[in-house]
């Protein structure tokens, strides 16, 4: 995914922990959860499983975010673009 040109990294920096925020994508397979039964506090199934996938989106961002923040994408060199780092109007 991601290729070498003349020292600098390219391409496509992906962390494994991002195959996370697949799960949600689930919740679009209509036909797995298109059923009236069971059914809980009187909402059919249909309704009741997308309110819960609003739960695992939110907790499959939360975990990906805890996971990932704070890494650098590229290991080993030095991070150009630190807040840190910046200037604050010196030319």
């Amino acid at each position: 995914m991601s290729g070498k040109a003349a020292g600098k990294v390219t391409g496509l920096q992906i962390s494994p922990w991002n195959l996370i925020l697949l799960l949600p994508l689930l919740m679009l397979v209509t036909p797995w959860f298109n059923f009236d039964k069971p059914r809980v506090l009187g909402l059919p199934f249909f309704y009741w499983y997308q309110f819960l996938f609003v739960f695992v989106g939110v907790v499959s961002v939360a975990v990906v975010y805890v996971m990932t923040k704070g890494k650098p994408v590229v290991t080993g060199k030095p991070d150009r673009l630190a807040a840190e780092e910046l200037d604050e109007g010196e030319k």
